[in-house]
């Protein structure tokens, strides 16, 4: 496990408080949330890797042939890479770790909880896509979630959303969402959202 798997910005917070990864979107890079988790909550270690896949200069965290058509085998060589990031930094700290990305960077959070359920305490999923039906994770149930989503986006289509959150549910997670009839912009509810769930105590 390394601390340096991927090239990031990095706030060291203070001791015992939350390590907060923040995880781009396609096209983003370590700076589009970094200060957002910062602010959201200012004594947490910040971790904010840059995608390490580039589509046609767009960074990513896994390739994919289509929109919404992932590779697989590359989802699952980066999904395990980026679990044992995330354990690097888990070790290193002496608080929960919680995570939130948008978009692609949803994603990949969303394999890592998939695969590594445990591994992360609280997770935020802004706009997620899982073109695949997960297999059932117990584990699951002492995780905190929030899925954001739009009813009309046209990326990230709302039954794929709506399947996500059903399938927490299912794993017996507990479950916070933000619906909103637009696309794939993220809008103020979200953010306020986002920084509740973050910032509750429990």
């Amino acid at each position: 496990m390394s601390l340096n798997a991927y090239e990031s910005l990095t706030h060291r917070g203070e001791d015992g408080a939350p390590t907060v990864f923040a995880f781009h979107g396609t096209g983003g890079n370590e700076r589009q949330f970094f200060e957002l988790a910062r602010q959201i909550l200012p004594e947490a270690t910040v971790v904010s890797p840059r995608g390490d896949v580039s589509e046609h200069g767009a960074l990513r965290f896994f390739r994919r042939t289509g929109e919404g058509v992932y590779d697989m085998d590359d989802l699952a060589a980066r999904t395990a890479k980026m679990a044992d990031y995330i354990a690097a930094h888990r070790d290193a700290g002496t608080g929960p770790v919680y995570a939130f990305g948008y978009s692609n960077g949803a994603n990949i959070l969303a394999a890592v909880l998939l695969s590594q359920p445990g591994l992360i305490d609280r997770a935020a999923l802004l706009h997620p896509l899982i073109p695949w039906q997960p297999l059932p994770q117990p584990a699951l149930a002492s995780t905190q979630v929030l899925i954001t989503a739009g009813e009309n986006d046209p990326i990230c289509p709302w039954p794929l959303s709506a399947a996500l959150i059903s399938y927490f549910q299912a794993q017996g997670s507990s479950v916070v969402t933000d619906i909103h009839p637009g696309g794939h912009e993220l809008r103020p509810t979200e953010l306020a959202a986002l920084k509740s769930f973050l910032q509750r105590d429990s």
